[in-house]
């Protein structure tokens, strides 16, 4: 029997995806016309952000290749055959599947796609995925082309939000919160922070289905730490006991067909010291003025100076450790990150209407001084004409967090 490199398989029909079909094509036009603007023939994707925000598939690589081709006239993902036809099921667009029968079957999807009689003269890879292994086979089998980095152009192109996009974020943020105020009701000495994450992650999964009845569900998750375990913004969760007086940090973040959300808070269980009141209170400070900044106009790189004076003048600047906030879309902890919208010192974009943006102070004071731990407090805002609109509701500061269960 003879067995195909690659083949094509519609096993059902296409099914919703978390956008309509009018958007998908308002993203493709978009493209194109960055593509024709740079002299490009096509480009071939490699990302699972990108292929989800051109397509909405995304894919689960568990060591494998993936991809799409899109040109003036065709957009194709590439998957493996191990996923069968759920690709073609969850896109927007056609598929080839490719077989693990021989090496280098992606690649044969790939030259199947572009054709082998013209060559296309100037490719568009995304350098800050592409692995070096495929890279220098792409340019092997494509000895006449020449490749370009597109990655930095593919984010520009999605970090102003369109009107479908921020409702899907606006669901993200109140789902948030009421992960948040589930975790709340199981904060109480001797849980474990695994046990307390738990019931966060199972009440946002069932919300998500809830509001989004025909999407996929993956990838939601909650961080909840405590005492020492506060240090680290993206430390896992623990089978930790809680103890009274212990710092916490709640972290909620539900997905929704790839687009992350985001609730973080400071918390202490029972009470807090003087010493940990008083650095809580001054992140608070800089948090609440941070929210005030975001508006249309202001510079990310202004943004961060004007809230280090604050930490500075309160004596906390030398516990600060990253960034002041983030863009939202499509991204999560294993994918995304769009660095040319970050309120840091190296980053002077513009704020703009239908931006989407954190304001997340945090201090990590180490253990052995006063109020040791890590204080973290993240909003989530859109930017509009008149400044920004926060869509977190869950309650801040001591008055609200300090958990007596």
């Amino acid at each position: 029997m003879e067995r195909p490199d690659f083949f094509e398989l519609k096993n059902g029909s296409k099914l919703k995806l978390p956008f309509s079909q009018t958007e998908y094509q308002n993203r493709l036009d978009k493209l194109r016309a960055n593509i024709n603007k740079n002299n490009l023939d096509m480009i071939i994707l490699t990302s699972m952000h990108n292929i989800a925000y051109y397509t909405g598939f995304i894919y689960c690589s568990f060591g494998r290749p993936y991809g799409c081709i899109i040109s003036e006239k065709k957009i194709v993902t590439i998957s493996a055959n191990i996923d069968a036809s759920q690709p073609w099921r969850r896109s927007f667009c056609d598929n080839v599947i490719y077989t693990d029968w021989k090496k280098d079957s992606f690649l044969k999807a790939i030259v199947s796609i572009i054709g082998k009689d013209k060559p296309p003269k100037n490719i568009g890879i995304e350098n800050d995925h592409i692995t070096i292994e495929t890279k220098e086979k792409l340019t092997s089998l494509f000895n006449f082309s020449n490749f370009r980095d597109v990655s930095k152009d593919l984010m520009k192109l999605r970090i102003i939000k369109s009107k479908e996009e921020i409702e899907i974020i606006r669901s993200g943020a109140k789902i948030a919160d009421i992960g948040a105020e589930e975790i709340v009701k199981h904060i109480k000495v001797g849980a474990s922070e695994l046990e307390i994450a738990m019931t966060g992650r199972d009440k946002m999964e069932l919300e998500i289905a809830k509001k989004y009845p025909e999407a996929e569900y993956m990838d939601t998750w909650v961080w909840f730490q405590s005492g020492i375990n506060t240090d680290g913004a993206h430390n896992p969760k623990t089978s930790r006991k809680l103890v009274s007086g212990d710092i916490l940090s709640l972290n909620t973040f539900p997905m929704i067909s790839g687009y992350y959300s985001a609730l973080e808070r400071t918390l202490f269980l029972n009470n807090a010291d003087d010493a940990s009141l008083k650095a809580w209170e001054a992140n608070i400070k800089v948090h609440k003025r941070g929210l005030e900044l975001i508006r249309s106009g202001a510079k990310c790189s202004e943004i961060c100076h004007e809230l280090n004076d604050i930490f500075a003048q309160l004596g906390y600047l030398q516990y600060r450790t990253f960034g002041y906030g983030h863009s939202f879309g499509v991204l999560s902890h294993f994918y995304g990150r769009e660095t040319g919208l970050e309120l840091r010192e190296d980053v002077d974009t513009i704020l703009q209407p239908n931006m989407v943006i954190s304001m997340e102070p945090m201090i990590m004071i180490p253990e052995g001084k006063p109020g040791s731990g890590g204080y973290r407090e993240h909003d989530m805002l859109i930017v509009n004409d008149n400044g920004a609109e926060n869509i977190t509701k869950f309650p801040i500061g001591p008055e609200n967090n300090i958990i007596k269960n």
